[in-house]
């Protein structure tokens, strides 16, 4: 079932309210650039208590809907323009093109979105006790981010390049096969140093 699909099921009363939450939880399985738990918690931060209270269900609705609609018109603006580059002969976009396929910050609230995404990936490295070295490296990037609203200087910005191309490096093949457990937490720890980077102001 599509994210449409999904979308007109939170907004019937006539279901139960618990089904129309879960209807909301699978519009965010479809769609979340900033990772299913933080898009949800980013989804109560702007709208309310939606798991109880239906007003703020809907508002929640409106948020990912408008965020996604963003994205979608980009989508088309990206297959235009690659059309064209075919029409002209470039059969595949370079490795450093825009591709917004997988969306990787939230459409309409970039910035704070990412902000609100780093504190919860934060508080989540903190729980879970995690003592390798680019694990605390990156929980220490995110409270840099955090206690400057996102700005970032020279030595933050080298320190997280050097994370990110560390995590590259351990998640190249075989990596996966090796060690899947080892190969998510480097995936989840990458994706906190891109909502670093989105967040940053300068």
């Amino acid at each position: 079932m599509g994210f449409t699909n999904f979308a007109r099921k939170v907004r019937d009363s006539s279901l139960p309210y618990g089904h129309r939450v879960v209807s909301l939880r699978s519009c965010v399985q479809l769609y979340r650039p900033i990772g299913f738990e933080a898009t949800v918690s980013y989804l109560a931060h702007k709208a309310g208590p939606f798991r109880t209270d239906e007003d703020a269900l809907l508002r929640a609705l409106g948020v990912i809907e408008a965020s996604r609609a963003a994205w979608q018109l980009e989508l088309g603006e990206y297959a235009a323009e690659r059309a064209e580059a075919k029409r002209r002969g470039l059969r595949t976009p370079g490795p450093r093109e825009r591709n917004p396929n997988s969306p990787e910050y939230w459409y309409g609230a970039r910035r704070e979105a990412a902000l609100h995404a780093v504190g919860h990936w934060r508080v989540r490295l903190r729980n879970a006790g995690l003592t390798d070295e680019l694990s605390r490296t990156v929980e220490l990037c995110a409270a840099d981010c955090l206690e400057a609203d996102g700005a970032s200087g020279e030595r933050e910005r080298a320190r997280l390049a050097a994370c990110a191309e560390a995590l590259e490096r351990g998640m190249e093949p075989p990596a996966y096969r090796d060690d899947a457990a080892t190969y998510f937490h480097h995936r989840d720890l990458l994706r906190v140093v891109r909502l670093i980077r989105t967040a940053d102001v300068n």
